[in-house]
């Protein structure tokens, strides 16, 4: 499998590289999502690692990296408001870690991300269609009638097929946690709150109306029509 690891400085970018290769993935290095963005064309990736600076517009670099590729997203930065991390989030960041963080905790995240990504092959799995929506897990593609197929990231796909497989029941937060990131225990909420805005913009034919995802606070989420 492959990753690339984008970080301005060598020294950062040398000992990335070394932690995602002993996760057993082979490293494609550069020093900007601008140079970045020939590599993800020529060769598609399976995890992108994204090492920021303070100061950067670090939200424009991950929407572009999202018009490229699809791939799990983790972004590495320095101490968030929880306003800017929820933009983060929304543009398409799948997690962020703030510095001072741990190569061990940094490697695991990134195993437990592949491992979720390639643990049910999406052949064996079906297309799941509700009224005016369905879910093509061959494609990793939402579509809406009358409307051309969307991709979506690794993330909002297993959410959306965990929510449209179990239509009208309400899916507890800590339970996404386990089913879509792949670690149990109490997680991070606003883990599932940003992906849950991504996913409703590309769903929702209005964004001011809940249609298909719906919120039970404290609880979790229920997909319905």
């Amino acid at each position: 499998m492959q990753a690339i690891v984008i970080a301005e400085n060598s020294e950062e970018r040398e000992f990335l590289s070394y932690i995602l290769r002993h996760t057993g993935l082979a490293v494609a290095r550069t020093a900007s999502v601008k140079l970045a963005l020939g590599s993800l064309l020529k060769q598609p990736v399976d995890l992108i690692l994204l090492s920021a600076k303070s100061g950067e517009a670090v939200t424009e670099e991950v929407a572009t990296i999202r018009t490229m590729s699809q791939a799990p997203l983790l972004l590495l930065r320095d101490p968030l408001t929880e306003d800017a991390t929820c933009d983060l989030l929304d543009a398409g960041v799948d997690l962020i870690l703030e510095r001072p963080y741990s190569p061990r905790i940094l490697a695991r995240y990134v195993t437990v991300f592949l491992r979720r990504a390639g643990s049910v092959p999406v052949s064996i799995l079906t297309t799941i269609r509700s009224e005016n929506i369905s879910l093509d897990p061959g494609t990793r593609t939402v579509t809406l009638a009358g409307k051309t197929a969307q991709p979506l990231t690794p993330l909002e796909f297993r959410l959306l097929y965990v929510l449209m497989s179990n239509a009208d029941q309400v899916i507890p937060t800590d339970v996404i946690i386990e089913r879509v990131w792949g670690y149990s225990g109490e997680g991070n909420r606003e883990l599932v709150r940003g992906l849950v805005r991504r996913l409703r913009r590309k769903i929702e034919p209005d964004p001011h109306e809940t249609s298909f995802i719906h919120n039970h606070p404290g609880v979790g989420y229920r997909f319905s029509v």
